[in-house]
């Protein structure tokens, strides 16, 4: 399905970014490995013989400036998986994260969704074809306990991804979101050497299953089963999965070590 394909991955210099990147091209795809950390996407492009590109997602016109390198070295852009993103938590309330942070929680995901759909979208109506891949999180489904800001800009992604489906599915175009949990990545101070247990899943685990769910066309691509139960919960008895959820961040501030969100795995 992806033989020869060319494929775009934000955030690919590490994490789940890199090794969705890395099955790419075992699929035989022409991968555009892009990351604001140039020297990382470069280690992982010559590492599977991909093109390595520096963009900063937050701004439109790197994003565009990628589009076109990419179309110049590979041709029209078959498959754009809009990845980049970040994590930074919340000081005290819910609403202690300063407006700059919660700005940056904007445009990292969702804005550069925005302008990563603005860019490619024209061409593949055109052409009648495409694929817009946006990695999320269970937490735009669900929530993220100790990050406001995480929670309601991954649920605004959720939205988006929503919106390009019901308007793009007839032009030809193929979406997906990809909500994993807790993935053991750098964005939880992790590595590929991690040891994955309970709730705690490889970024090639979620790489995986987006491979596979693309292959299904899935909208929603799971790579935490349970999610699917925890949503079903929250739609049929928002009540009892609110409660749920406030239990899960008393036994979370009870029992935890340290109090860091990282740690928030164990208690799923």
């Amino acid at each position: 399905m992806f033989e020869g394909k060319t494929v775009v991955v934000t955030g690919a210099g590490s994490g789940i970014g890199a090794a969705i990147a890395r099955a790419f091209s075992r699929q035989g795809a022409k991968v555009c490995v892009s990351d604001l950390n140039l020297e990382a996407a470069q280690s992982v492009a010559k590492e599977i013989g991909a093109l390595a590109l520096q963009c900063d997602v937050r701004v439109e016109d790197n994003i565009a400036a990628l589009v076109k390198d990419v179309e110049a070295a590979h041709g029209p852009i078959d498959v754009f998986i809009s990845n980049a993103g970040l994590a930074m938590g919340e000081p005290q309330h819910a609403a202690s994260a300063s407006t700059e942070v919660w700005q940056l929680n904007w445009d990292v995901h969702v804005m550069s969704h925005v302008f990563a759909a603005r860019a490619v979208l024209p061409e593949m109506i055109t052409r009648g074809s495409g694929y817009l891949v946006n990695v999320a999180s269970a937490a735009g489904l669900l929530n993220q306990i100790g990050d406001a800001a995480y929670s309601a800009t991954k649920h605004a992604a959720v939205s988006f991804a929503e919106s390009l489906a019901i308007t793009h599915n007839d032009d030809g175009i193929d979406v997906s979101v990809v909500c994993p949990q807790y993935v053991a990545t750098p964005l939880l101070s992790m590595n590929d050497d991690t040891e994955v247990t309970g709730s705690l899943i490889s970024a090639e685990d979620v790489a995986n299953c987006v491979i596979e769910g693309m292959k299904k066309k899935e909208f929603f691509i799971l790579p935490h089963p349970q999610v699917s139960e925890f949503v079903a919960l929250k739609a049929t008895d928002h009540a009892r999965w609110v409660a749920g959820m406030k239990d899960l961040r008393r036994k979370f501030l009870r029992e935890s070590e340290c109090g860091d969100l990282k740690e928030m795995h164990k208690f799923i």
